[in-house]
């Protein structure tokens, strides 16, 4: 460890094993939240680390809602970290719904569906912000960690930027695509047209629908 970022009552750890095989898992109590790191292959402490923080999604990381693509970017991450032989997921608390909350961001999701908003004007719809995640801590736990530049699993720049003014050098930017389905191409859509990420695979799978875009977000 080569920062002093929390203190020590803020931080445990252990061995988890996994199906994966077994992780060094880091929490983290950090402004009323409590994160993870997950880190595998003796990460710490070494340039150009394999590193995806991700925002928590109970609804797909847990039950495998497909109306996004989050609980497909967590496995995937994990896959990838373990077939490369080492690397750090974070798994940022307090993220739902881009920060607003699983019961508003169940209420985004009634709008949706009876409205046919997408996934930023359902929230502005209902005064939510659209996009309020602090990235902050993640920098907080590279460092704690040793980590002070990265390749970075992610496809979204604002991220990559967060890190950065964070005092965490991204040497890579990984893309982190995952295959759509018909029920979230629409919140891909707007993620990509709306708020800047980088989703090639969105007009791949357009091109491959028979009726050009689905109505489904």
């Amino acid at each position: 460890m080569h920062e002093e970022a929390f203190k020590n009552q803020d931080v445990a750890e252990s061995d988890l094993v996994t199906r994966r095989g077994t992780f060094r898992a880091v929490a983290f109590r950090a402004d009323g939240h409590e994160h993870m790191a997950l880190v595998h292959g003796g990460a710490e402490s070494r340039d150009g680390v394999l590193v995806r923080v991700h925002s928590e999604c109970m609804t797909g990381d847990i039950f495998g809602a497909m109306r996004c693509e989050c609980g497909d970017q967590l496995d995937a991450a994990l896959d990838r970290i373990v077939a490369e032989g080492g690397g750090v997921l974070i798994y940022l608390r307090g993220h739902e719904g881009r920060g607003i909350g699983l019961v508003d961001k169940v209420r985004t999701h009634v709008l949706q569906d009876e409205q046919g908003l997408d996934t930023l004007d359902s929230a502005t719809t209902l005064g939510l912000p659209v996009d309020v995640r602090d990235y902050t801590p993640a920098a907080r736990i590279l460092k704690h960690l040793g980590v002070t530049s990265v390749r970075l699993m992610s496809n979204n720049p604002d991220k990559i930027q967060a890190l950065e003014d964070n005092g965490i050098r991204v040497v890579a930017r990984v893309p982190h695509l995952v295959r759509p389905n018909p029920h979230n191409i629409g919140y891909l859509t707007a993620k990509r047209d709306r708020l800047g990420h980088d989703l090639p695979q969105v007009a791949v799978f357009a091109a491959d629908e028979p009726n050009g875009h689905p109505t489904v977000r």
